[in-house]
């Protein structure tokens, strides 16, 4: 049987790759749900099981509207500001995306006749905040330090709450330092990792570049590479017996920003010019991740740094 899946922010960087993993074989239908802010037509597979609904999730009118005309089984929520830089700056903006947004998707969910498989939330390490303790554990203590962090904390606690209350089969993914292709080093969201491998190139083609460090780069961070993010996603809705729980998405391993950069540098066989500016508001210096509940339910990483820099720099 299939089924029909909803992926809001499905034009994105992680959004993309997972409408590709759902549609491959032809025994899904997914709609991908993006109003292209940050997004790219480019990036949804052509597929014929492939549909592209432009809408904002945070219009309560839009989703009313799609949740008419589809029936859905799956739904994963990934539409969101991705920057916590973006949401320190324009905090009320970012709330309505980032929180609101799921409160009418959920709302949606829960009134839709047919009983729903999982709606999977996208979460984040910023939820975890700065407090010490390492390696972050789902039980660790949660305490965001931005607007970003707190709304994607919030969003969590909806998700989990409507799973308790109203009996909807929901889990929530908390992600960590996410890289790979499609990932946008020109986007104000843009992560580290996509203007690293974006000066490499540059590099790499004899053009002048350099890579600018905000901080020391002694900063420790558990990067992990979309397609292991796609394989977590969807353990977490396949799974029948994960309900109202969080759980970290990550790699399991630790770097410093600095050792990143060796990494590309001896791939790609150049030296990489550095700057180094202020500390952002709201960066955490070290964060990384204990991937030991995920794993029991058969998530295990299937890219080391290495190779998923390998991967990332042959993408154009």
């Amino acid at each position: 049987m299939k089924n029909t899946i909803l992926v809001t922010g499905g034009a994105g960087f992680i959004g993309s790759h997972l409408v590709e993993a759902l549609a491959s074989g032809d025994s899904n239908t997914v709609i991908v749900f993006d109003n292209l802010s940050t997004g790219r037509i480019e990036n949804i597979p052509n597929l014929e099981n492939v549909s592209f609904v432009r809408g904002d999730v945070q219009s309560e009118e839009d989703i009313t509207q799609l949740f008419s005309e589809f029936t859905f089984d799956y739904i994963y929520h990934l539409a969101a500001v991705a920057s916590v830089a973006e949401s320190v700056n324009h905090p009320l903006e970012t709330h309505r995306v980032n929180m609101d947004a799921t409160i009418y998707l959920l709302e949606a969910t829960r009134f839709q006749e047919k009983e729903v498989h999982k709606f999977v939330f996208a979460s984040s390490a910023a939820v975890y905040g700065a407090e010490p303790t390492l390696p972050k554990t789902e039980q660790s203590i949660v305490d965001p330090i931005t607007p970003y962090g707190i709304d994607k904390y919030a969003s969590e606690k909806y998700v989990i709450t409507y799973g308790q209350l109203y009996g909807l089969n929901v889990a929530v993914a908390r992600f960590f330092n996410v890289y790979g292709p499609r990932q946008n080093p020109s986007s104000p969201y843009s992560g580290v990792l996509s203007i690293l491998v974006r000066v490499s190139k540059q590099l790499r083609k004899g053009k002048n570049s350099l890579f600018q460090i905000f901080g020391d780069g002694e900063q420790i961070r558990d990067f992990v590479f979309v397609e292991d993010v796609v394989q977590g996603l969807i353990l977490l809705a396949t799974k029948k017996e994960i309900q109202a729980e969080a759980f970290n998405i990550a790699s399991g391993e630790k770097h410093t920003i600095h050792e990143i950069i060796t990494i590309c540098e001896t791939i790609l066989e150049i030296n990489i010019p550095l700057s180094y500016g202020k500390t952002r508001k709201g960066d955490i210096k070290q964060s990384y991740a204990s991937i030991d509940k995920i794993g029991k339910i058969g998530y295990k990483p299937q890219f080391t740094m290495r190779q998923g820099l390998e991967k990332y720099m042959m993408y154009e």
